[in-house]
């Protein structure tokens, strides 16, 4: 049996459309995020997902706290703790639910998830062992260009393998394993929407609950 195939999305790359002549941007150097409490974050992120801790802040003047996790590839995952931060809202400040249990919406400005790069040959492993810490997590999902953008089973046209859980405070979390070069002239074909679109769709809803039954 062939041993699987291994891509990394290639963030140098020669073509003229793909490089960035403004600014030497190299990657992610942190993203931060906030969490209610930093022992139990730590709890998951180093314990459950074994990712070193690699800096410790504590505010100025009671602000609170602001820890770094080495999350691979030079890049850090960040959490800020706030004494008197508002609670997340699901549905609004993150999902509700797993995209695979149909839920991915959240509100305009939030994060609504984070993907960490991992091999595509280990993500059945991956998942079994995040089960086995007692995670819920999804199921795979084979993402393609299909109408429903997903597929049952792993096939040509699947470019990234997907399974997604939350942390303790909801943050919907992705291990992503790209499974070939995004190359072909078809990656990159659709017009972006607008925010002329998003209210057409409010103002149509506004309508239809206006009608009289």
């Amino acid at each position: 049996m062939a041993a699987p195939q291994v891509f990394t999305y290639k963030r140098e790359s020669s073509s003229v459309t793909r490089k960035n002549t403004e600014f030497e941007l190299r990657g992610v150097n942190h993203l931060a995020l906030v969490c209610a409490d930093m022992q139990r974050t730590v709890d998951f992120y180093r314990g459950v997902l074994g990712m070193p801790l690699i800096k410790t802040i504590e505010l100025p003047m009671g602000w609170g706290q602001h820890f770094f996790f080495d999350c691979g590839g030079g890049d850090a995952l960040a959490f800020f703790w706030f004494p008197d931060a508002p609670e997340g809202v699901p549905g609004v400040s993150a999902p509700k639910d797993l995209p695979d249990r149909g839920e991915l919406l959240s509100a305009v400005g939030s994060m609504n998830h984070v993907a960490f790069d991992v091999p595509p040959e280990r993500i059945e492993e991956y998942r079994d062992r995040l089960v086995a810490k007692g995670v819920d997590v999804g199921v795979i999902l084979n993402h393609d260009d299909s109408e429903f953008g997903v597929a049952p089973e792993n096939h040509d046209g699947v470019f990234v393998r997907s399974i997604y859980f939350k942390d303790p405070d909801g943050v919907l979390v992705e291990f992503a394993a790209w499974t070939r070069e995004l190359d072909s002239p078809s990656d990159v074909r659709h017009e972006p929407r607008t925010a002329a679109d998003r209210t057409v769709r409010a103002a149509a809803a506004a309508a239809s609950d206006a009608d009289p039954p």
